[in-house]
């Protein structure tokens, strides 16, 4: 046995190794978490239901206390804590100087299967606000208990990260169920024994996120069970007459999958203990389906008047493990049987199937089919009195330190929703991809820019499956008709690609009233489109239902659906290219304005007497900012010869002046591109704190061709001018190449699938 435990501790330190390999791996995540510490601590909620679960979670709590810096501990209390039959437990909660956030009623009385469902129920209407209130980072939750399965439920769907602890193991009854269901909803694991880990894997649960940590019960057990006044806690629950393993310890539960034999089981052995004669510490059942049955059994043979027993509903944990430590015997189904007990060598007999597929060690004789008194009365007369080596399955003493470290490596920026790990599967040449079998949702997607017109047809997770492209013409009559030729090229070749086109989404310069489908104003760089109702020939021609809208607001849909404005409820785009625009999600949604013009950005006023706007007006930001403005600054200056320098392309060989000229110069060391576009980032942030200290949005996004390059000024400019509660706002460039294109197809793609435009 010695040479098993030796083995059993070597395996439990080679594991812990490549735990801490794990960790190693992690470290440049750690190091960016360890930035973010001195603001912010981990808000770690532990949520317990019982006397049992508190045993395992009282150590987290008290590590979690100990570490402030790090930390803030939540506790909220339920279940069986709660009621005076169970021994109002949550006293010893508050005697061990925790501060109980929330104490909620969630147990029905009833002690049967539709009382343990009603209470499933009720906790989940009282969860939520208690939840929503205390916002946790991570909630931890132990075991199996259908009070748990409640609180997994409602944190998963709450989006809070929960930490399940002796996830894994395999016990027999109904139990296993609740224990692997909650492991699904579990973002996090600390597993007892090197088998749980195993299981939890088999499972499809990430490695990388299991801590073969140990029972957290097992680092007090392991620490105080060697107590000076051990005898004294004996004398105090049985008598002064009790001597040391001369007594016997009970503890059998109801199992819920079967509450007629267990509850004969019950009966049979309060039977044995009687003839057995000893001393006896019986506990109260717990709260499942058929508790109350079992109660009446007990009462209805006076064990609570009988001379050699004490039936008690609660004893403290500490006390309860002097109690186990030198008892003669423990019987029961109690996983206290099979995993604490092992700890001391206490012999243990187990009744049932309670506790079936359980690690155990040698100190525990089975009887599962414990059908008549005398096999029970067989097994105490076997097992009273021995000693067995001491096992340490269940731990060494140290989880709550692992447990803490893991905690500390729980990155909050990482993605909510947790990811499986299913095994390869054998792929057969008949299967095919759906795509293959169903046609593909798709959108058809225009672009009217002042150069080009372009068609595509867009997929429902924003892939460009064909692209048209002709130049723009400069009519009304030239333009209409091109646009009806690429939109019916594009639905004949949707037939060919297995594309379904679920509607059109036009986005255009200019002025435009989505509700109506019409462009009220245009740029002066699309002549004759002014006034124009672009919805009705589109979808007379093509059958199809058609939105249109400003070339900015679809760059801010384009983000909000397919790339950095994703999940973001409030957020700026804006496009800087030949012109300036842009686009608004307040609350998720996009901001047209009275009059639909509630997002000209370019034409934000940084100056009253800055250079003239395309708009009429004096100091925009497109007059400073824009790809034409720039185009201009970079004409004079070639005009005056000096915007060439050393390393340039000959410019006199160049078909025109063009703004990236002047960008080039400027990286080249010219010291009049440098202040052009110097002015220009200032212009641009200057007027992107002027909508920061407007609406407040919690990102800026930078669309178009010059995005990259004033990133970084932008993000320096409201860095020294905005106010303090707006420096923090992080400013992106787009990662989308199509901006324009996305955006429309996003309109026909969120309205068709039934979300909200």
């Amino acid at each position: 046995m010695q040479h098993l435990n030796s083995e059993h501790h070597r395996s439990f330190s080679a594991h812990q190794e490549l735990y801490y390999l794990r960790m190693q791996r992690m470290r440049e995540k750690t190091d960016k978490m360890e930035e973010n510490k001195a603001t912010r601590k981990l808000r770690v909620c532990v949520a317990t239901c019982n006397r049992a679960d508190y045993s395992k979670l009282a150590p987290i709590m008290f590590g979690i206390k100990a570490n402030p810096d790090e930390f803030e501990l939540e506790v909220v209390v339920l279940g069986s804590h709660l009621i005076d039959d169970y021994g109002n437990t949550f006293r010893m909660i508050e005697q061990d100087d925790f501060d109980i956030g929330s104490k909620l009623h969630t147990i029905v009385r009833g002690e049967d299967e539709a009382a343990m469902v009603e209470s499933v129920g009720l906790a989940l209407v009282k969860l939520p606000d208690v939840l929503h209130r205390l916002r946790p980072d991570v909630l931890v939750v132990h075991g199996d208990r259908f009070d748990a399965l409640a609180l997994a439920t409602a944190a998963a769907l709450m989006n809070i990260r929960i930490l399940h602890l002796e996830g894994g193991e395999v016990s027999g009854t109904i139990d296993d169920s609740i224990r692997h269901a909650i492991s699904k909803l579990a973002h996090y694991h600390a597993c007892c024994t090197r088998t749980a880990e195993q299981h939890l894997i088999a499972m499809c649960e990430d490695h990388t996120r299991i801590l073969l940590a140990g029972c957290p019960s097992y680092d007090k057990l392991l620490a105080a069970h060697h107590r000076d006044d051990y005898m004294d806690i004996i004398r105090n629950w049985l008598g002064d007459n009790v001597k040391e393993h001369d007594y016997i310890v009970a503890l059998q539960h109801p199992v819920t999958t079967d509450i007629k034999n267990s509850i004969k089981i019950y009966e049979l052995m309060l039977d044995a203990l009687i003839s057995f004669n000893k001393k006896t510490l019986v506990l109260f059942p717990n709260i499942d389906a058929g508790s109350k049955e079992m109660v009446r059994v007990m009462r209805k043979k006076g064990v609570e008047q009988h001379p050699n027993f004490r039936a008690v509903k609660h004893v403290p944990f500490e006390q309860f493990i002097q109690l186990v430590c030198h008892a003669g015997a423990m019987i029961g189904n109690s996983s206290c049987g099979v995993r604490e007990a092992g700890a001391f060598g206490t012999p243990v007999i187990n009744l049932g199937s309670r506790q079936t597929g359980r690690e155990t060690g040698e100190n525990v004789l089975h009887v599962r089919d414990a059908d008549t008194q005398n096999k029970i009365y067989h097994a105490l007369e076997l097992q009273f009195g021995k000693r067995y080596p001491c096992s340490k399955i269940y731990g060494d003493g140290n989880a709550v330190p692992r447990i803490l470290k893991f905690l500390q490596t729980i990155d909050l920026d990482e993605p909510l929703q947790k990811t499986f790990c299913f095994p390869p599967v054998k792929e057969w040449d008949i299967s095919q991809d759906i795509d293959h079998i169903l046609e593909t949702q798709s959108a058809l997607a225009v672009d009217l820019g002042g150069t080009n017109l372009r068609v595509a047809i867009v997929s429902m997770r924003g892939k460009i499956v064909k692209k048209y492209t002709q130049a723009n013409p400069k009519t009304y009559e030239t333009r209409m008709e091109l646009i009806l030729k690429m939109c019916m090229e594009a639905v004949i070749d949707a037939v060919h690609l297995n594309c379904r086109i679920l509607g059109v989404g036009v986005s255009t310069g200019g002025r435009v009233n989505p509700q109506e489908g019409v462009i009220l104003h245009s740029t002066k760089l699309i002549q004759e489109w002014s006034s124009i109702d672009i919805r009705t020939p589109i979808s007379d021609a093509l059958h199809l239902p058609v939105w249109v809208d400003n070339d900015g607001n679809c760059a801010a849909l384009a983000e909000k659906k397919f790339g950095h404005g994703k999940g973001v409820e409030n957020f700026v785009t804006i496009i800087t290219g030949t012109g300036i625009g842009g686009g608004i999600i307040q609350h998720n949604e996009l901001i047209h304005g009275s009059t639909f013009c509630a997002a000209e950005l370019g034409h934000i006023m940084v100056s009253l007497d800055g250079p003239e706007c395309m708009c009429g007006s004096r100091g925009c930001i497109e007059a400073y900012a824009s790809g034409m403005a720039l185009q201009k600054e970079a004409k004079r200056l070639h005009d005056e010869e000096l915007l060439e320098v050393e390393g340039m392309v000959d410019l006199k060989k160049a078909e025109s002046v063009s703004a990236i000229h002047l960008i080039n110069a400027a990286r080249l060391g010219n010291h009049k591109a440098e202040a052009v576009l110097r002015t220009a980032g200032m212009a641009l942030g200057v007027g992107i704190i002027n909508i920061l200290h407007m609406v407040n949005p919690s990102l800026v996004i930078l669309s178009g061709v010059l995005a990259a390059h004033y990133q970084a000024p932008v993000q320096q400019v409201i860095g020294q001018r905005a106010l303090t509660s707006a420096q923090s706002i992080q400013v992106l460039t787009s990662d989308l190449e199509e901006p324009a294109l996305l955006g429309a197809a996003s309109m026909v793609l969120d309205y068709t699938t039934r979300r909200i435009y």
